[in-house]
């Protein structure tokens, strides 16, 4: 099975971790899919940086229903810095990335409760290589010459490591690479800095602004 187009969704595969068999990314899942969509959209040209702040660059839709709901979001409001894009609706961005994976036959969903009195929904990947495949274009970002990189796949590096999600890139892969991926946050736009932000605002119980 080929892995899903969208960064949002190849970040959820990511952040399940098959040990556990659940999705890790503590609190933090909702701002991880956020800036997951946002670099798709400034990858794409959909948005542009300008001062700081996400401004709209083409104007043609993007085919997916959670690209297109987020660039609507930011059209329709004033301009605002990176993270606080990155912070806001990040309930409402599991739900919709979920459900797109589980439609696109990625994983497969089941209601269950916590306790057995809180409603949740279990995630299970249908076929682990798919996630496998992502795991590698990680790996590869991070021994490959950088000129040869997929901006998605420093994306997806900028992204993961910002948000230490350790089942994918463990703190001594990260410090032995500090210098690539610092390259790669660079080769990937403004994205991983505004999640990194995002969530030490969140830590501090701040307002991302």
């Amino acid at each position: 099975m080929a892995v899903p187009d969208s960064l949002p969704q190849r970040v959820f595969l990511l952040a399940y971790n098959p040990d556990k068999g659940k999705v890790r990314a503590g609190s933090n899942l909702g701002a991880v899919l956020r800036a997951a969509a946002l670099a798709d959209l400034y990858l794409s040209g959909h948005l542009t940086d300008e001062r700081g702040r996400a401004a709209i660059g083409v104007r043609h839709p993007c085919h997916d229903p959670v690209l297109d709901a987020l660039l609507e979001e930011i059209a329709g409001s004033r301009p605002h810095k990176w993270h606080s894009w990155v912070s806001r609706r990040q309930r409402a961005a599991v739900r919709a990335v979920r459900q797109q994976l589980g439609d696109g036959g990625w994983v497969r969903l089941e209601p269950s409760r916590i306790l057995g009195l809180f409603p949740t929904t279990k995630v299970t990947i249908r076929d682990p290589r798919v996630r496998k495949r992502l795991l590698g274009r990680v790996n590869g970002a991070l021994r490959k010459p950088i000129g040869e990189i997929d901006p998605a796949d420093a994306a997806l590096v900028a992204i993961v490591t910002a948000a230490c999600l350790k089942h994918v890139v463990d703190r001594k892969t990260r410090r032995a690479n500090k210098r690539r991926i610092q390259e790669l946050t660079k080769l990937s736009g403004p994205i991983g800095p505004a999640l990194h932000k995002s969530i030490q605002y969140a830590a501090l119980g701040g307002e991302a602004g």
